[in-house]
């Protein structure tokens, strides 16, 4: 079977906080044998650099000394990393940018943050902006997350057709040789539902249809913990505005909540 993804393009800064997204990249790159690229966001400002240019210098030697760090991690992981750096005034748009011209299916990041109350705090202004804005896939990776060996969760909508989310989470188990639940959180689950499982099990995946009512994050993060699913699976639906305000739901609190990678699927 062809893998879920091709091109991994890895965004980070090479701090505590990206260890997780760098780790879970190296893996995927190393065991799936695939291509990694990986980009650092610099920000910059012209206008500030010439008013202070010892600090622009100070900061650009700061980058050099992450990035000569993050190639020596990639070589002590056995993976090869193309790398660069991208400068500009925002950060997610050199992501953004970066993933739209190498042609990366999936961009594996960080979630800002430590978990608490306000999910909107812990995703980072930035990351969220990257899922919402990002031509492929995102996988956002927690500071302590490993990569998934246990089982695939993937939230179906009850109110879309499309299954692009559950075939990409059924593309995933297949390729690890994990199960699949599909989770279907609403009172209008019923024929979704089967055929979301009917279609995933087509690829050979053992699967299993779960319905369940109540807070749709609540219970997503529920199953996860219940079904001992190490990776959950999401999709992102319409054009930006809606993407925007569907992030600012659902998704934005499992991401900015759960304890496992979330992958949220183009």
């Amino acid at each position: 079977m062809t893998h879920p993804f091709s091109r991994l393009l890895l965004a980070t800064e090479h701090t505590a906080q990206d260890a997780g997204a760098e780790t879970l990249a190296f893996t995927m790159a190393r065991r799936c044998a695939l291509p990694l690229r990986a980009v650092v966001p610099i920000t910059s400002n012209p206008e500030y650099e010439a008013m202070a240019p010892q600090l622009a210098a100070h900061a650009e030697a700061q980058a050099g000394e992450r990035i000569a760090a993050l190639r020596g991690d990639a070589q002590r992981a056995e993976v090869t990393l193309e790398l660069l750096a991208r400068r500009g005034p925002e950060a997610w748009r050199e992501i953004v940018d970066e993933a739209a011209s190498s042609g990366a299916d999936l961009i594996v990041i960080r979630r800002r943050g430590q978990r608490g109350l306000l999910a909107k705090l812990l995703l980072g202004e930035m990351v969220r902006t990257v899922v919402t804005h990002a031509p492929c896939s995102v996988l956002v990776v927690p500071r302590e997350a490993l990569m998934w060996s246990q089982r695939v969760l993937v939230a179906l909508d009850p109110d879309s057709r499309e299954l692009g989310p559950v075939m990409r989470a059924a593309a995933i188990a297949a390729e690890c040789g994990l199960p699949l639940t599909v989770l279907c959180v609403g009172t209008r689950s019923g024929d979704a539902l089967q055929r979301a499982v009917a279609a995933a099990r087509a690829l050979g995946v053992t699967v299993e249809g779960v319905e369940r009512s109540g807070r749709p994050h609540e219970q997503i993060l529920a199953a996860a913990k219940e079904l001992g699913a190490d990776l959950l699976v999401i999709g992102r639906h319409g054009d930006d505005a809606a993407a925007r305000a569907w992030l600012g739901g659902v998704a934005q609190k499992v991401i900015g909540l759960a304890e496992r990678p979330v992958l949220v699927s183009a």
